[in-house]
């Protein structure tokens, strides 16, 4: 069966992105988690063609052609990938955890809908929004229970804060918002510029020599420079000792990367990153549209300072339409775009069992920049790589499902079912045991030179190898 869902998901990309035509083996059957979304195997088509893009980028360096091959349990892994990341002195991490607290979820309304509330890093301030007597889900709820769904789903975005109401696919589709996602690919590539070819840097690995830039917190973004880093890239991560994080995320997140931190607002840290900038190959940014431009730092600005740079930009809810402004994260993504409704059927909506938008769109964003580089070889140019956690969940929605008539397993894979995709190695947060890649290549095998770093602990400068 993992050929139907295989062969549906990896064409369309192989079109859009002309990939060439190269081989790949996947192993396994559906269904891997419990779900009639066939996740592991839309992640495994997303994976495939990262290992055909990296293949192909190792051949225009002069490699020998490879053998390539996905686990779809190993994929359906990693869309739990953090789940799986373990210090050793520790326990091991139960259930899935939302990025945030327990104030969010998805709760019914008093017209008879759902809305689903994030507290992002902010608790106190959306209960506060949604009327709520004290931050706790208790009165979360209670709050919620006295709106309507569109109403709620106004005043916090007014509010500057993280909600949508529950759509169905219908509705969604019906939206403007789902209208204008619609009318955009599943991963984007757009030419800013001009710039004269660039040939790879020498090196022995696919990304050897490439420099990535990762503005980017907890899950997508950071999963797109984690995925370059895998392949050989150069990885900084550009965090601020002001911005909040998810340290068990930030250690799944982190293989293969340096991290510095840098405060925009301030001029001597801003010309630190735009002496990064200058000299990098990715800049990959994961904030609303219209804040990078604020400092200086839109994809324009970057193709002035940075010929030839592969610009990458991961949201919520896209680059255009009505919501494109709006905060959000992976459960929203699944909320609006009709997969919470889906997966909930008969009774109320509820997430798929895995952050399947947040680690798939950081995979189709990574895939996004290695077709992007190829092209900067052939002909040249700057470009922009868009992807959204939203079109991630309606991307989902246009894969095949697990038939009705197949039993499925309960939630996420156990430790004891991935152990033979577990790597262990020394951190600087102690001895971690972790996900190892999930692409397998024969020539230039995938793998993480650093390990996870702690927030700050690099200057900000490019490391010459």
């Amino acid at each position: 069966m993992q050929h139907v869902h295989m062969q549906h998901g990896y064409n369309e990309l192989k079109a859009l992105l002309q990939l060439p035509d190269t081989a790949v083996q996947v192993v396994g059957d559906e269904p891997v988690l419990g779900t009639r979304f066939a996740l592991a195997s839309t992640a495994a088509n997303v994976l495939a063609a990262i290992g055909v893009s990296a293949a192909d980028l190792w051949k225009t360096r002069g490699g020998s052609d490879q053998e390539i091959s996905v686990d779809l349990r190993h994929a359906g892994a990693a869309l739990n990938s953090f789940l799986y990341n373990q210090l050793m002195a520790e326990a091991p991490p139960v259930g899935v955890r939302t990025p945030g607290t327990s104030v969010g979820g998805i709760l019914p309304t008093a017209d008879g809908r759902y809305f689903h509330i994030h507290g992002s890093f902010d608790p106190v301030g959306m209960c506060k929004a949604l009327g709520a007597t004290e931050p706790s889900r208790e009165a979360a709820a209670a709050a919620v229970a006295k709106w309507d769904a569109q109403a709620l789903e106004d005043h916090i975005a007014e509010s500057g804060h993280c909600g949508a109401m529950i759509r169905t696919e219908t509705e969604w589709a019906q939206h403007p918002h789902g209208q204008a996602l619609a009318a955009r690919p599943p991963v984007e590539i757009i030419k800013l510029g001009d710039s004269p070819p660039e040939a790879l840097p020498w090196g022995d690995r696919p990304l050897s020599g490439i420099r990535a830039l990762d503005l980017t917190r907890v899950l997508a973004g950071p999963t797109c420079a984690r995925t370059l880093a895998e392949h050989g890239a150069q990885v900084m991560r550009v965090g601020a000792a002001h911005l909040p994080t998810i340290e068990h995320f930030d250690r799944d997140t982190g293989h293969g990367k340096r991290w510095t931190n840098l405060n925009l607002k301030e001029a001597n840290d801003m010309e630190k990153l735009r002496r990064l900038s200058a000299e990098a190959d990715v800049f990959s940014e994961g904030y609303r549209p219209g804040v990078m431009k604020r400092f200086g730092l839109s994809p324009e600005a970057l193709h002035e300072l940075r010929p030839g740079i592969v610009y990458v930009s991961i949201n919520c809810y896209g680059h255009e339409g009505p919501f494109a402004e709006r905060p959000g994260w992976e459960q929203l993504g699944q909320s609006v775009s009709g997969m919470a409704a889906e997966e909930g059927g008969d009774g109320p909506p509820r997430l798929v069992p895995a952050a399947a938008c947040d680690y798939t769109t950081g995979y189709l964003a990574a895939l996004g920049v290695l077709a992007a580089l190829k092209r900067r070889t052939a002909e040249g140019g700057s470009y922009l790589v868009r992807v959204s956690l939203a079109r991630t969940g309606m991307w989902y929605l246009s894969q095949p499902r697990i038939p009705e008539n197949v039993p499925l397993p309960d939630g996420p894979l156990t430790g004891k079912q991935v152990e033979n995709f577990l790597s262990t190695r020394k951190t600087d947060y102690g001895q971690m045991r972790h996900l190892a890649p999930v692409v397998q290549m024969s020539e230039t095998p995938t793998r993480w030179e650093r390990p996870s770093p702690r927030n700050g602990s690099s200057e900000a400068v490019w490391v010459q190898v």
